[in-house]
């Protein structure tokens, strides 16, 4: 199950050039850092040590001579280790020690050079397949959300759609769609792409990253429409997505923190619209003429990854779930001397985990909808994304029941490669009835 992507010094150094988006490797750094752990797929069994090779090249020469400092910690945790390291033709060993426990380890490494400076870091696991999440699942939770759900059927599919010449293609149409959430008011905006032909289509739903922000390159992923499926990508805040950088600028000043909103109560929280709403882009999915009436898929990254999931769980019609390192996984995990999942809430407060922000929170984690699911996942991380750390990605894989697979590619910071997000398609492709 395990498709370790690299894990040669060659395969590393072609990263270097063709990932531009990586944080691990930037393409106009002075500085190249190569960290190789003696275990090539990074993971390691409870008990073992852990030796890392470090390397590091300055204009591409060998930094002789340098001292590293390093720091060593568990995943997104202070470090409990510090030390130097001096680098002799650019090189040098560190044995990071073990863990007792299933978990990530983290070397945090800086170079000085003159007035710069220069970091990385990697993160190795022990027996992360071995991983339990701290949230606990409320014992009506499956009931909170099915009368949820049943409330929210009662208002009406309504919506509105029009044209968008500016991404219709050759072989697909582009349309813009505002959904409306309920009599109040509330809304959500979708580019909704449909092949060309006449032809029954599976359907993909394709939820945002977090942030208050535009629909971001909606012909990024073209291949769906193009290849023969509908795919409808989404935001959840009811922005229309050609208002200008200033107004969403405006907006973020307004509700940037709306991951916190009404975090007292369930019923209240801002997400309990953000959930029910990407169910209710299903029903209109479902209700379009060129939909096949078999296949119907979630897929994202992040927060959109973390919607994948929970939209999937919340309608049994969708037979496949595609999700990138979902975020809003063990989001209590900090409470239990552990990571937790974005936004990490309490990480550097404790204080203010209020038992019903808690409670909130226990309603609305991936990891309580994740042990739910009922149609087949594939999911993808990497580890050393301190964004959505490993160790709540694999929390949300270990919980999943149903068939499963996961594509594990190690340096990735948080982002993924178009190859990785091609293999969605393809993954999805391969499992239409």
């Amino acid at each position: 199950m395990r498709k370790i992507c690299l894990t040669t010094l060659i395969i590393l150094y072609a990263l270097a050039w063709t990932v531009a988006r990586g944080e691990n490797y930037p393409s106009r750094s002075d500085c190249l850092w190569v960290t190789n752990p003696d275990h090539p797929d990074w993971l390691y069994e409870t008990g073992d040590s852990a030796v890392i090779s470090v390397e590091l090249y300055h204009y591409g020469i060998p930094a002789d001579g340098v001292t590293v400092k390093y720091a060593i910690g568990d995943d997104m945790l202070p470090a409990d280790k510090e030390g130097t390291l001096l680098l002799k033709d650019g090189r040098a060993k560190i044995n990071i020690g073990t863990m007792t426990k299933p978990g990530f380890r983290d070397l945090r490494l800086e170079a000085r050079f003159g007035n710069h400076r220069s970091q990385h870091h990697v993160k190795v696991g022990f027996s992360p397949e071995k991983l339990e999440p701290y949230v606990k699942e409320p014992s009506d939770f499956l009931d909170f959300w099915k009368k949820a759900v049943k409330a929210d059927k009662k208002y009406p599919l309504t919506y509105t759609i029009e044209p968008v010449e500016k991404y219709t293609t050759d072989k697909m149409t582009c349309q813009l769609v505002k959904l409306q959430l309920n009599p109040e008011g509330k809304c959500m905006y979708g580019y909704l792409f449909i092949p060309k032909g006449g032809g029954k289509y599976p359907a993909v739903l394709t939820p945002p990253g977090a942030g208050v922000k535009t629909i971001k390159e909606p012909l990024l992923h073209r291949y769906y429409g193009e290849g023969g499926m509908i795919r409808l990508e989404i935001e959840i805040h009811g922005l229309h997505p050609d208002l200008t950088e200033e107004e969403f600028a405006a907006e973020r000043k307004v509700r940037g923190s709306y991951l916190d909103f009404d975090l007292d109560d369930p019923d209240k929280y801002y997400m309990k619209d953000v959930y029910l709403g990407c169910r209710r882009f299903l029903d209109l999915l479902t209700s379009l003429p060129e939909w096949d009436g078999k296949n119907l898929f979630t897929q994202g990254g992040s927060q959109g990854g973390a919607l994948a999931i929970t939209t999937a769980m919340l309608d049994d019609r969708v037979t496949g779930c595609a999700a990138n390192h979902p975020a809003l996984s063990d989001m209590t995990g900090y409470l239990g001397d552990k990571t937790g999942g974005y936004p990490h809430h309490f990480r550097k407060n404790p204080a203010d985990a209020t038992p019903e922000k808690i409670r909130t929170l226990e309603y609305y984690d991936v990891v309580n909808f994740a042990r739910h699911l009922k149609c087949p996942v594939r999911m993808t991380w990497g580890f050393n994304d301190n964004t959505c750390p490993p160790t709540t990605s694999y929390e949300v894989f270990n919980v999943i029941t149903t068939p499963k697979e996961a594509l594990l590619t190690p340096i990735n910071e948080h982002w993924t490669t178009e190859s990785t997000e091609r293999g969605h398609y393809d993954w999805i492709k391969a499992h239409c009835r």
